[in-house]
């Protein structure tokens, strides 16, 4: 089925329409339509049209009035204040225009974006031979929830997960496990993430131990890294060991996350190996880098340190080693020539601002983006604990990712243990449902906060029933599918010829939205605003339901149906929204 035009673009062209009949000389002049609390829509942009123009705003505002086509869609129209249009729908527009949207099937009438693109999006970055902690939760929640909206609205996405799986780390580790073999003596695959990677961390913690304090090993250490970059067979076998085993990890604390990843996604910093040494040559080639004190760098007139002296973007260092930044424009190179990309997004934490800075303005340079192909880092915040400061263990210790997630996930089942009795739910389902609020609590937390800002990870209120959180969103799911048990006969169906109260009219109003905030928040990569309207959504409902009977009293047939229409209409749209933001709705709670 074809898109469904909203009813505020139906307005707004009725009203662009009537602007250019009353005032031909403006063109195409954009009436500035928004929501208002004094009507449905106010249109603002007379004013700036009338100062232009040297016209009375009150008077052009009364030619324009005069000029609308109305009828089926505006019910009124009236001059407010210096020349603001108040606008009202008619009932019958908000109905019908529902009515498409619902025979939409899952879509619920959203458009495709005109022009798509491929957008290669960054994010979840673990550190291979490393355990994830609260600081990679970001990353994943906030990169999925923008993938699933982008392809939503018909981006054409590719995704990356740059990995932290090359450096000095490994040369110590690899040398390690060749002299202590049976150090690692079981096949990746044959335990589980977490085993894998606890093994890993004694592995590690050994190697450490003998790098510190023996220097022969640790010459050794620094050769194996040598062998490693020259990609000597043995060494790179031992390290795809290393890999193998922290995917493994990385796999079962995604899946616990209610993620996708994919394996051939996973590229990390050892996939663009083979391009460094070119993409240097190309930029001192080109001027864009030049050597200073024996390392290759790239200058910037803005970027100074303390003293005041520049500080350059480090590509190549003295020592003939390579930098992050090398790693990240050559992935540039990669995504923008061999994938085609013409936007990159990187969920990257906020504190690398200054490097993704320079890394984009040194592409820039290089020809690599342009107008046509732009970079964008999507910052966040910090996890903040209660007390308002980085969120860490009693210890002091950095959070680890599972530990956070299964103690949510263990105060959600408490929460819908306690209610399941309501609705007698089995064991198997309260331990599933105890998942889905769980994992969805931690997620909306994060996704209902705007991304660049830092928040506070607070459990208790993360899994509350009262309040702006996934479980409110969830129960709201669950109790509108709870109605349709006690509809009896009655199904849902639209009846535009039906007056509507003032709570069913707000509702559809904020219906007909839909379409129009996926389109800002995937124009924006901002899901904190998807997670707004669905609040507002569940609101408007509880409201709507409170006020108007649907099965008891039991109204009037036309009615009852109608208004099972506009659950059914709400439910399908708050399970649509919180599934792009990678959140189940249980359909019993």
């Amino acid at each position: 089925m074809a898109s469904v035009t909203s009813l505020t673009a139906s307005v707004h062209q009725r009203l662009a329409d009537a602007l250019t009949a009353a005032l031909p000389e403006a063109g195409s002049a954009d009436p500035l339509l928004r929501r208002s609390d004094r009507a449905d829509f106010q249109a603002n942009g007379i004013l700036a049209l009338a100062k232009k123009a040297k016209a009375n705003p009150r008077e052009l505002a009364t030619q324009v009035v005069a000029r609308v086509e109305s009828g089926e869609v505006i019910k009124d129209i009236e001059v407010s204040g210096p020349g603001f249009l108040n606008i009202t729908i008619t009932d019958r527009a908000i109905t019908e225009n529902l009515a498409e949207r619902y025979a939409d099937g899952e879509r619920l009438g959203v458009p495709f974006v005109e022009h798509p693109g491929t957008t290669v999006i960054d994010y979840a970055q673990p550190n291979v031979a490393k355990e994830m902690h609260v600081g990679h939760l970001r990353s994943a929640v906030i990169g999925d929830a923008v993938v699933q909206i982008l392809e939503f609205v018909g981006e054409s996405v590719v995704r990356r997960h740059h990995i932290g799986d090359w450096g000095t780390q490994f040369g110590m580790l690899i040398q390690y496990l060749i002299e202590h073999p049976h150090e690692l003596d079981h096949q990746a695959g044959e335990v589980s993430g977490e085993e894998a990677m606890s093994s890993l961390n004694r592995l590690y913690k050994a190697a450490r131990t003998l790098f510190d304090s023996d220097e022969e090993f640790k010459t050794r250490a620094r050769r194996r890294v040598v062998d490693l970059q020259a990609g000597e067979p043995e060494t790179l076998a031992m390290w795809q060991k290393f890999v193998d085993e922290s995917k493994i990890y990385f796999y079962s604390v995604f899946k616990k996350l209610d993620m996708e990843i994919r394996d051939p996604d996973v590229v990390g910093e050892s996939g663009y190996n083979d391009m460094l040494d070119e993409t240097c040559r190309l930029l001192e080639e080109s001027g864009v880098a030049v050597r200073s004190e024996g390392a290759l760098c790239v200058f910037f007139d803005d970027v100074k340190g303390p003293d005041g002296n520049p500080v350059p973007l480090i590509v190549k260092k003295s020592d003939g080693g390579y930098g992050y930044a090398a790693t990240d424009l050559s992935a540039i190179r990669d995504r923008v020539f061999n994938l085609k990309a013409d936007s990159l997004i990187y969920v990257v934490d906020a504190r690398q601002s200054l490097h993704f800075k320079m890394v984009f303005e040194t592409a820039r340079r290089a020809g690599w983006l342009s107008d046509d192909v732009k970079a964008h880092q999507l910052a966040f915040g910090t996890v903040l604990g209660k007390d308002g400061k980085p969120f860490k263990t009693r210890e002091g210790e950095t959070v680890r990712l599972v530990d956070l997630l299964d103690e949510a996930i263990d105060r959600a089942t408490a929460v819908v243990r306690e209610k399941a009795e309501k609705v007698d739910l089995s064991e198997r389902e309260i331990e599933e449902n105890g998942r889905y609020v769980g994992i969805g609590a931690v997620k909306y937390a994060d996704l209902s906060t705007s991304a660049v800002r830092d928040y506070k990870f607070d459990l208790d209120q993360m899994v509350s029933l009262n309040g702006d959180t996934s479980v409110y969103l969830q129960y709201a799911y669950a109790r509108i599918r709870s109605i349709f048990g006690k509809a009896g006969d009655r199904t849902p169906l639209a009846h535009p010829e039906l007056e509507l109260a003032p709570t069913e009219r707000a509702l559809g109003l904020h219906l007909d939205r839909f379409g129009e905030t996926l389109d800002e928040v995937a124009a924006e990569y901002a899901p904190h605003k998807l997670a707004a309207y669905l609040y507002q959504l569940a609101s408007l409902f509880t409201t709507f339901y409170d006020q108007c009977p649907v099965i008891k009293p039991a109204p009037a047939q036309e009615v009852a149906e109608n208004r099972l229409f506009l659950c059914d209409l709400t439910a399908r749209t708050l399970h649509q929204g919180m599934a792009l933001l990678g959140i189940r709705t249980p359909e019993r709670l």
